[in-house]
């Protein structure tokens, strides 16, 4: 990571600390049975602390019963970062990554079942009942970042990646791992080995690894350019760039389907 970059000017510690109220809160049961959307929608919900704060009304899509899914699914399990916080509903790289798959493979949908606050371990709990209803046969995991704003055990959040992995590969579906890395003021050697860890899970597994969902983005020279006013989340305008980060590796996971 550059240290003249905006991870160390702007991506500081106190940004860090602004966003963890909000973005650490597990949603209500209720929620997590509303939250999937073929329109690539997740469940962005409050994040206290952070401008601008607001509620989005839930997503109305409910989980559809089993069997009734398209052959061909993806189902992306994220935070905020693929749940649309803060920008215009419709606009995240879940949902252009669904509107790219609508012109170039129209046989593949997309599920999005992220929601903003999430940690390996609510990721860990709930998949297994996505699963049962949408029968991917790609699974993406965009999970870990909280994680890290909390400071948990590193070795609790790759037996969380790892039980993901594991529980998706058992219903015979693939799955890519989307990285992140923080910034070194959270400590090189925490910074580090958070981001080796992805590598590691990734290479034991025998997965596809997207190694920094955030490349061009938050380790540009104009980075600050491209986050909201907290620092945390990109704006509208960087998730193009988030999409083109993670769909070499989910086009080549789609060969054979």
């Amino acid at each position: 990571m550059k240290r003249d970059g905006m991870w160390r000017r702007d991506f500081n510690l106190s940004a860090l600390a602004v966003g963890l109220t909000g973005l650490l809160g597990l949603r209500s049961a209720w929620s997590q049975n509303n939250v999937i959307s073929s329109r690539g929608e997740g469940m962005e919900g409050d994040v206290i602390g952070t401008e601008p704060r607001r509620r989005r009304p839930p997503v109305n899509n409910a989980v559809p019963p089993p069997g009734s899914a398209p052959v061909a699914t993806i189902l992306v399990v994220g935070d905020s970062l693929s749940a649309e916080y803060g920008i215009t509903r419709g606009k995240g790289w879940v949902a252009l990554l669904s509107a790219k798959l609508r012109a170039e493979r129209p046989d593949v949908s997309v599920m999005n079942a992220s929601i903003s606050g999430d940690t390996t371990a609510g990721g860990r709990a709930r998949l297994p009942a996505l699963l049962s209803q949408v029968r991917p046969v790609l699974v993406v995991i965009e999970l870990g970042g909280n994680d890290a704003l909390r400071g948990l055990d590193l070795a609790s959040t790759q037996k969380n990646l790892e039980a993901m992995i594991q529980a998706s590969q058992e219903v015979n579906a693939r799955v890519v791992l989307v990285g992140m890395q923080i910034p070194p003021n959270y400590g090189p050697d925490y910074s580090t080995q958070f981001s080796v860890m992805f590598h590691q899970v990734a290479k034991r597994n025998n997965i596809s690894l997207v190694p920094f969902f955030l490349k061009g983005i938050a380790d540009v020279p104009d980075a600050v350019n491209q986050f909201q006013p907290d620092r945390i989340h990109p704006r509208e305008e960087a998730h193009p760039r988030m999409l083109g980060n993670v769909w070499p590796d989910i086009k080549k996971n789609l060969q054979g389907h």
